[in-house]
């Protein structure tokens, strides 16, 4: 994918292209930001998916509707902790400005990312799916 440069896309490149191409030294998903995705851009390729889901090994890719979304369920020992949690991947999905669809229960939340625009996944989600498991390392009353 060439930027709007000329450019082979690139971590570094200000255009924000989103496109993986394969580098060996890819850089680590939660050093990342969402870039703005358009309707008709193309959803991530089996390839992309095979670089990326390492990074987020936990998340399982669950087809709901004809589109493909990461899904992962995150536990907690009461509702107050998992409210707590569902309030930072608000506030994080307000700061990339890519929301996932959230569902908060007593000891659990699920939170689900994909790409609306394009009806599936882009590079977007997996950021921040990383990013969402970023948080919950760091968050208080986990489940044992």
């Amino acid at each position: 994918m060439r930027s709007p440069s000329g450019g082979r896309c690139g971590p570094a490149d200000s255009a924000g292209c989103a496109h993986l191409e394969g580098e060996q030294d890819m850089e680590q998903l939660t050093q990342m930001k969402c870039t703005a995705c358009r309707k008709g851009e193309p959803t991530v390729t089996d390839t992309e998916i095979s670089e990326l889901q390492p990074q987020i090994p936990e998340w399982r890719i669950e087809e709901r509707e004809g589109i493909n979304r990461l899904e992962r369920v995150f536990k907690f020992d009461d509702f107050v902790h998992a409210l707590a949690f569902t309030n930072k991947v608000g506030a994080l999905a307000e700061e990339e400005g890519h929301h996932p669809a959230l569902l908060t229960e007593w000891g659990r939340v699920t939170v689900t990312w994909w790409t609306h625009k394009i009806r599936g996944l882009h590079r977007n989600d997996f950021i921040m799916a990383a990013k969402t498991d970023q948080l919950y390392a760091l968050s208080d009353g986990k489940a044992a």
